[in-house]
């Protein structure tokens, strides 16, 4: 090439060309740097290809490069990679194609005018040839992740419905992503491709931080899919390609995400299914997805009200009432005294008039509801109405009755103290028949008590039931930390990995934030109870552990037997102090929060050193699942 000066021995050299002064040249520079570089084979292609992902990072709003042929560049330079192996073995070319897919999504990720241009471009053809795997799944990654910023806007989700094999690769890609990058990488450290093993790590280095790098891409793979299979779940047309038990089964286990929380993840996706009237047949006839809906529906988690909103919707629907009301009851029961939940006001009472019409429904021979769940409803609905006449309950009266809860309670303490559970559970439950509904902080501690005798009497469903009604009644919602100790346990003698996993993580965030002494985490230190079970629920809930049973790599199996014991807990039951009630009285039975006792028998497992300089990542979309302990 002929220099162009001193200084730069390249003529039309894209950084040359940013650094220039005059915007009429500048812009006619640019415009024919898009034009040549697809048909360029110099060396050093990846260095502007680079610089142009970055600012498209950066500044994915900016309209310059798009206005000057930035997508038709990057749509012919994948084209280039796909259809001429030859120039992309050489040098760093093999780069090319994932920063020119890259480049396109971080551009469309905003804009919807921005999308049009890409669509016009004829973006969509190479992505497709991506999406199918023709180069690796690094490159499937990005493509989808464009695709699918493609698919959102209105006038641009027919150009990609038109190509109609898009949604069933993605619809595959959602459901093998995890094993492929598993088999393709993560299984293989020795076969690994390099710049595969440049782009994770970025410069950092290192075996782990590939390994960690490659299960937050995977996650982020399948959540781009099911972004993607979301966007098409919105038109009813495409429900019937959707609603494939093979697909809707997997679905409620889709939490990835790590550091992709906008995402919808498989629990969104069920609920744009479910909104329509077409997709909640098949959901209501799919084994096992209700009673995922109902453990996400307790979990206390973003995707909390996303499972609750399918429950009411298949509870509202006629034609899948009676499939799923058995089920989905009892765990809507025990949510009825959440108050807000997110942008969700009054979110209990929704829940209390969908099951009331549920009830109402079965005398127009709409429903078949059973006994047991009739007999619920009606409890709940019962306390209801409690609750209206104490409020004009004389306040003597109520005062009373809290004082003779306490007597109650008091009386379950000892008898759980002198090791009579079951009779424990029982005064417990005569306790909370006789409390005020309004006296919110000491049910909270009822059903947290008792959710501890069902524990130790090996009935983890009840455990769980009264766990979550603690969680609930608590002020702030899902914030009580024995209920979340307790319900971990629950989950955890029920092999629900990642439910127990999260509950346990939440758990360890409520004691380091706590002023009870019995539960703050001295020195940052984990308790070892905690520590054991956060750690056996990792190696169960491992983003890659299916694929690697399937495969033959190291099974992840969690400990043999549970991870903790009667010992594991610091405090078998616990008691509102007696400034409760005065503070009760002070606040009209209130929410304000109350001073906790607890045994301290074994308060020396704080002081043991765990974990310490560790970090606890949950493979979940929320950024609250990550703990750092220095």
């Amino acid at each position: 090439m002929d220099k162009a000066s001193a200084d730069c021995p390249y003529p039309g050299c894209f950084f040359c060309v940013m650094k220039e002064g005059n915007p009429s040249k500048r812009r006619a520079s640019i415009i024919k740097f898009f034009r040549d570089l697809p048909s360029q084979d110099d060396d050093g292609q990846v260095l502007p290809i680079s610089g142009l992902w970055n600012t498209a990072m950066a500044h994915p709003n900016d309209p310059e490069f798009i206005e000057l042929g930035i997508f038709e560049c990057m749509a012919a330079l994948i084209w280039k990679g796909l259809k001429n192996r030859r120039w992309l073995s050489h040098d760093q070319n093999i780069y090319i194609p994932y920063y020119a897919a890259h480049i396109i999504g971080s551009y469309t990720m905003n804009m919807e005018e921005f999308a049009e241009s890409a669509v016009r471009a004829g973006v969509i053809p190479p992505l497709v040839e991506l999406l199918r795997g023709r180069l690796t799944w690094v490159e499937q990654r990005v493509a989808v992740r464009a695709l699918g910023h493609l698919a959102t806007y209105p006038s641009t989700f027919s150009a990609i419905a038109n190509h109609g094999e898009i949604l069933e690769l993605s619809i595959q890609l959602a459901m093998s992503s995890l094993e492929i990058v598993y088999t393709h990488f993560y299984q293989n450290v020795d076969r690994r491709i390099s710049y595969h093993c440049d782009l994770l790590t970025r410069g950092m280095g290192g075996v782990e931080m590939e390994s960690r790098k490659a299960e937050e891409w995977a996650s982020q793979l399948q959540c781009w899919s099911l972004q993607l299979i979301n966007c098409f779940a919105f038109k009813p047309e495409f429900l019937s390609t959707i609603c494939k038990p093979d697909l809707l089964v997997k679905l409620p286990g889709m939490w990835g995400g790590l550091v992709n929380e906008n995402s919808p993840a498989g629990i969104g996706l069920l609920r744009t299914i479910c909104h329509h009237k077409y997709g909640r047949g098949p959901v209501a006839s799919c084994p096992g997805i209700i009673e995922a809906l109902c453990n996400i529906a307790r979990s206390s988690d973003d995707w909390q009200y996303m499972a609750i909103d399918c429950l009411l919707w298949l509870l509202q629907d006629p034609t899948t009432c009676s499939k799923v009301i058995d089920k989905a009851v009892p765990a809507l029961l025990d949510l009825t005294e959440i108050t807000t939940l997110g942008d969700h006001k009054k979110l209990g009472d929704t829940i209390v008039n969908v099951l009331q019409e549920c009830l109402e429904s079965q005398g127009t021979g709409r429903n078949s509801i059973s006994s047991r769940v009739k007999e619920e409803i009606e409890e709940v609905l019962s306390s209801r109405q409690r609750l209206k006449w104490e409020k004009n309950m004389p306040k003597e009266d109520l005062h009373i009755k809290h004082a003779a809860a306490l007597v109650v309670k008091l009386e379950g303490n000892s008898l759980f103290s002198s090791g009579n559970i079951s009779g424990a559970a029982s005064k417990y439950s005569e306790a909370l028949a006789l409390c005020p509904v309004r006296s919110k902080k000491e049910r909270v501690v009822l059903y947290s008590n008792r959710a501890q005798c069902y524990l130790l009497l090996q009935q983890p469903v009840a455990a769980i039931s009264d766990a979550t009604r603690a969680i609930c009644l608590h002020n702030p919602l899902n914030r009580h930390a024995k209920s979340l100790w307790r319900r971990a346990q629950a989950y955890d003698m029920l092999g629900l990995a990642k439910e127990s996993l999260l509950d346990a993580i939440l758990f360890i965030n409520e004691c380091s934030q706590s002023n009870d002494p019995d539960l703050s985490l001295r020195q940052n230190k984990v308790p070892d109870y905690a520590e054991r079970l956060v750690k056996k629920q990792m190696r169960a809930a491992w983003l890659f552990k299916d694929a690697s049973v399937k495969h033959g790599g190291v099974q992840c199996e969690g400990d043999t037997g549970h991870a903790y014991g009667q010992e594991a807990d610091d405090s078998e039951w616990e008691t509102a102090s007696e400034s409760d009630i005065g503070n009760d009285e002070r606040d009209e039975l209130g929410d304000d929060d109350c001073d906790w006792k607890t045994e301290d028998e074994r308060k020396d497992k704080y002081d043991k050193p765990s974990m310490k300089g560790t970090m606890i990542r949950a493979t979940f979309p929320f950024s609250q699942l990550e703990l750092r302990f220095t």
